[in-house]
């Protein structure tokens, strides 16, 4: 007793969880506060404090090293149309299962509402929204093909093959069977209860030209739409997005590891992937070493919060951006 009686409780240090004064975290409890208050009101002035707070953080990313020099604002109308700039941006893919079917459906109608897209994320969606304004206009395409049919292809204005997720690179997907209800079950053409994997890789792509091969079947189920293809912010991205784009992809997302996650490793979340501010500037340039940058438009997320992620994301290379 007496040689324990001295000791000291052990430091958290904020690492796993928000510890006032310890470690940065990104989302702490200010920031929700504040960004839960101006989506509540609606006010720009609220959202303007939100963007503040996030803004002039702590260094916490790349991007939060960067400073854009200060010049003579743009005369308004010299700026594109906010009918024209709303498209450029997405909702993250997040699957119903990861989210309940009633925040799902509130983030299509929202993105469909203002001229942008959602995505379903892998878990397929109910037929009921085809058509409606609860439609995602991204279909995600996962190495499990969940709920992948003809008419969940033929609803879609972008088709997106998910090599891998940022929060989780190279390690596949899972929905553990306690979530897998009834209607999650129904939509995944599975069973209630059965823990559901989607693999680390495609079992039908191996190369650049199965790559090629399914880009192309998808535009045979549905001419109309664009297909994207969904990477991962790391070391030699550049290379496999300009195989990419020689696979005749329209997209190409370069996920970051900010990027959120339904189920994975607390080792992945806090030590697997990298900024995306890397992977979009390597497959921004390689794209324009090999003369492809004009052939397919490039996407980056994983923790864009304001406008100013926006413009420095921009700058790096990004033409369309996803929140979420």
């Amino acid at each position: 007793v007496t040689a324990w009686s001295n000791r000291k409780p052990i430091d958290q240090g904020g690492l796993l969880k928000f510890v006032f004064g310890k470690e940065y975290h990104a989302f702490n409890p200010d920031v929700i506060n504040s960004l839960h208050k101006a989506v509540r009101s609606g006010k720009y002035e609220d959202f303007k404090e939100y963007a503040e707070l996030v803004n002039n953080r702590p260094i916490a990313t790349i991007r939060d090293l960067f400073k854009l020099k200060t010049t003579n604002p743009i005369p308004v109308e010299q700026v594109e149309s906010v009918e024209a700039i709303l498209p450029r941006f997405d909702s993250a893919g997040m699957s119903l299962g990861a989210l309940s079917p009633e925040a799902h459906e509130a983030i299509a109608i929202a993105m469909n509402t203002i001229g942008g897209r959602s995505n379903s994320g892998e878990g397929g969606e109910d037929p009921a929204r085809y058509g409606t304004i609860r439609n995602s206009k991204i279909k995600q395409i996962a190495s499990g093909r969940f709920g992948v049919t003809p008419a969940y292809l033929t609803s879609a204005e972008v088709l997106q093959i998910k090599v891998a997720q940022g929060a989780k690179p190279g390690e596949g997907g899972q929905l553990p069977g306690g979530k897998v209800n009834g209607l999650i079950a129904r939509l995944r053409y599975s069973v209630p209860g059965v823990t559901l994997i989607s693999p680390p890789p495609h079992h039908d792509i191996y190369s650049i030209e199965d790559l090629s091969q399914l880009i192309f079947d998808l535009k045979q189920v549905n001419p109309k739409a664009m297909v994207s293809v969904k990477l991962v912010s790391e070391p030699g991205v550049g290379t496999i997005a300009a195989g990419v784009a020689k696979a005749y992809a329209d997209f190409i997302t370069i996920s970051g590891y900010d990027g959120g996650t339904a189920a994975s490793p607390l080792s992945s979340i806090h030590h697997a992937g990298s900024p995306w501010e890397l992977g979009l500037s390597e497959a921004h340039q390689a794209l324009r070493v090999n003369d492809l940058r004009g052939k397919v438009r490039v996407q980056t997320d994983g923790g864009l919060k304001t406008g100013l992620d926006v413009i420095k994301a921009a700058i790096l290379g990004a033409e369309s951006f996803g929140f979420g």
